[in-house]
C-alpha cells in the first residue's frame, strides 16, 4: 500500500487517479486533515491533522511500503506570517522530517519527497548567442539535479533543508529517499497565474507580452506524475534527486502563443520591450510575479533521462491542451 499526503492539492490528486489507475488491486492510503470527504472505493482516508513537528502518523503508515509526501506549507506571493522562514521550517522542514522518521520505523521502503526547483535558485542566465562567428561554446547554464542548492527565499531554502534531513534519514535507517524537483506544474485545475493567464487569453485581453524573449522549463502535471509513478519503483531512483520538466523550454510570448491554440483563441500580445516591463514592475511592487513571465528558468532533465530511462509522455503541446480541456470544463465553457 501507498500512503499520499497533500492527497487534496493539485499533485496529490493526480497522483492518486494515476496510482488506482495503473494497478485495479492497488489501495491507497491518504493523510487527510479532517474526516467526511468522499474517496474512490480503493482509496483509505487517514485522519492525521496538519502536517506538523508533533503529528502521529502510526495509523497513517500501518501497512505502507511507500510514501509520496506531496503535503507542505506552499510558496505564496504575499506571507502574513510574522516570521515566514520560521513557519516554513516548522511544517515543511521539521513536519516532514517527522513524519520520514516515523515511516522509516513503520517499515515504508521508500519515501517520494516533492521539492522545488527554488532549491536550484530563482532563475536561470538567459540565453545568449556565442560571441565569435563560427565560435563554439556553453550557449545556455541550465539548472542541474547535482547544482549546489542556492535558494533565494523562505519556501526554497525550507525546501533544501527538508532534502539535507531526508538524506540523512535514509543514511541512517535505510529507508529509501527520492527527491523531485519539478518546476512550474501545470494541467486540469492549475491555479495562481497559469491560470490568470488562461483566463486573459481566453477572453481574448490585450497582454504586454509579445516581445520576451526569455526561455523557461515547465511540466505538464500528467509528466509529473508519471515520473513519480516511476520512482516508486525503479531500483535506480533510490537516494537519488531529479529534476522534472516537458523536455521543451518556451520564452513566454510563445507559451501564449501555443496556449492560444490549445484554447481555440489567438493570444492578442503587444511587443512591450522587456526593460519596460520590468520598469513598470518595480514601481507598482510587482517584481517578483514579474520575473516570472520574463526572467529565465531551465531544467537538464538527463539525468531523469538516463538513469531512469524516462521521457515526458505527454509534449509541451499535449500538455496545454489538457490544461486548457481542464480549464473551460471549469468555467463551464
Amino acid at each position: 500500500m501507498i500512503l499520499v499526503t497533500g492527497a487534496t492539492g493539485f499533485v496529490g490528486k493526480a497522483v492518486i487517479q494515476r496510482l488506482l489507475a495503473e494497478d485495479e488491486s492497488r489501495r491507497v492510503a491518504v493523510a487527510v486533515r479532517r474526516g467526511g470527504q468522499q474517496w474512490p472505493e480503493r482509496v483509505l482516508p487517514r485522519v492525521t491533522g496538519n502536517l506538523e513537528p508533533s503529528t502521529d502518523w502510526s495509523v497513517a503508515l500501518g501497512g505502507a511500503s511507500a510514501v509520496v509526501h506531496c503535503a507542505a506549507r506552499v510558496h505564496v506571493m504575499s506571507d502574513t506570517a510574522t516570521n515566514p522562514l520560521a513557519e516554513f521550517r516548522r511544517v515543511n522542514v521539521q513536519g516532514t522530517l517527522n513524519l520520514a522518521r516515523q515511516a522509516a520505523t513503520a517499515g515504508v521502503q521508500r519515501f517520494i519527497f516533492l521539492s522545488s526547483i527554488k532549491v536550484n535558485g530563482e532563475a536561470t542566465p538567459a540565453p545568449h548567442p556565442c560571441p565569435l562567428p563560427g565560435a563554439r561554446g556553453k550557449e545556455r547554464e541550465n539548472f542541474s539535479a547535482d547544482d549546489v542548492p542556492a535558494p533565494e527565499d523562505p519556501y526554497g531554502i525550507s525546501k533544501m533543508e527538508a532534502e539535507a534531513g531526508l538524506r540523512q534519514i535514509a543514511a541512517q535507517t535505510g529507508m529509501a529517499v527520492v527527491i523531485i524537483r519539478p518546476p512550474l506544474v501545470y494541467g486540469p485545475g492549475v491555479k495562481a497565474n497559469f491560470a490568470a493567464l488562461m483566463r486573459a487569453t481566453q477572453r481574448g485581453w490585450l497582454l504586454p507580452l509579445g516581445a520576451v524573449h526569455n526561455q523557461r522549463s515547465l511540466v505538464a502535471l500528467d509528466n509529473l506524475v508519471d515520473l513519480i509513478a516511476t520512482c516508486l519503483t525503479h531500483p535506480a531512483a533510490a537516494n537519488q534527486t531529479f529534476l522534472v520538466s516537458d523536455g521543451e523550454d518556451v520564452s513566454t510570448t510563445e507559451l501564449l502563443r501555443r496556449m492560444g491554440k490549445a484554447m481555440g483563441r489567438p493570444a492578442r500580445l503587444l511587443p512591450v520591450p522587456t526593460g519596460l516591463l520590468k520598469l513598470a514592475a518595480t514601481i507598482v511592487g510587482r517584481r517578483d510575479m514579474a520575473q516570472r513571465l520574463y526572467g529565465s528558468l531551465q531544467v537538464d532533465i538527463e539525468k531523469t533521462r538516463r538513469l531512469l530511462d524516462w521521457t515526458p509522455p505527454l509534449s509541451l503541446d499535449e500538455g496545454l491542451r489538457k490544461a486548457a480541456k481542464g480549464y473551460g470544463h471549469e468555467a463551464g465553457l
